[in-house]
């Protein structure tokens, strides 16, 4: 249900905030600082795959993005998720020193000032048709599910310096503890579902770490591992990370039972099984990740 999903990108906050890399993160503050200081304008950013908006306040709890005037470009393919997060935004912004306006939305602190423009797209045709003057490229969970190749169009609303930051790339493992006998078969058609997507690739982290490797004109700069680690401390989980995890265990049965249909039965008992657990706050997950750093030379 689209509800549903608007609460597991706000349940998954938490999730994403222990696994993205810091000191990735401490690169792209220093580096946006001295690319506002050299910059006339408004540091222009681009986020591809925006969600409801948890990268932006992230970004603003977090000191990644400079002080002064920052235009933020939020695109979702999602029309549900641009509609939420004008919401996201305000909602956020009430216990905070920040003052809130409509039209244009706009964040504005002592000194800084957020204008935020929202738009539903497909991320490459979005890319295609920009202006080539961004100075950050954002997509966040991205990378997996978009073709390589379009890797170069992506990047190309970018200035000439511009910086590109892709974390939380899927990178091809997906594990509960404790074991259960049908782990291995569940795992494998799961990323089997991922594979057979247009774009899709359950190893997308190791193949976009070659593709930046190979492109003319970038410079990776970086690269970190960025893991999602759900587990209950002190007998529950934290936040809203219960239902993080029966979200994901509802899309692993979409995606599993769209690729074996009937002829995979243990999939009932196996799922049957990791629900009784996150209910008793015993399940814990993990999925190997990878965040991207780098630049547009040209």
């Amino acid at each position: 249900m689209t509800e549903s999903f608007q609460r597991y990108l706000r349940a998954k906050r938490t999730v994403d905030d222990r696994a993205l890399d810091r000191r990735l993160v401490e690169m792209l503050r220093e580096q946006l600082a001295a690319r506002a200081a050299d910059s006339d304008g408004p540091l222009r950013v681009l986020e591809i795959g925006a969600g409801i908006g948890t990268m932006l306040t992230r970004f603003l709890e977090w000191d990644v993005l400079p002080a002064g005037e920052v235009h933020y470009t939020a695109v979702d393919i999602q029309s549900e998720n641009v509609a939420h997060l004008p919401d996201h935004i305000r909602d956020w912004a009430v216990d905070r020193q920040m003052s809130i306006g409509d039209s244009p939305l706009v964040l504005k602190a002592e000194n800084r000032r957020i204008e935020i423009e929202t738009v539903q797209a497909e991320a490459v045709a979005h890319a295609a048709a920009a202006d080539g003057k961004y100075d950050l490229l954002i997509g966040a969970a991205l990378l997996d599910i978009l073709d390589r190749q379009k890797l170069p169009t992506l990047l190309e609303p970018l200035a000439p310096g511009g910086l590109y930051y892709f974390p939380i790339t899927f990178d091809g493992a997906t594990r509960f503890q404790p074991s259960h006998p049908a782990d291995r078969a569940v795992e494998q058609h799961y990323h089997d579902h991922m594979d057979a997507k247009e774009g899709g690739d359950s190893r997308a982290g190791g193949d976009v770490l070659a593709h930046l490797q190979r492109l003319d004109s970038i410079t990776l700069s970086g690269v970190a591992g960025s893991d999602w680690v759900v587990r209950p401390v002190d007998g529950s989980y934290p936040a809203d990370e219960a239902y993080f995890l029966r979200y994901i265990l509802d899309t692993i049965e979409d995606a599993v039972g769209e690729m074996t249909g009937s002829d995979f039965e243990e999939l009932d008992g196996w799922l049957a099984r990791r629900r009784a657990q996150v209910a008793a706050a015993e399940l814990l997950y993990h999925t190997h990740q990878l965040d991207f750093l780098g630049r547009v030379d040209s």
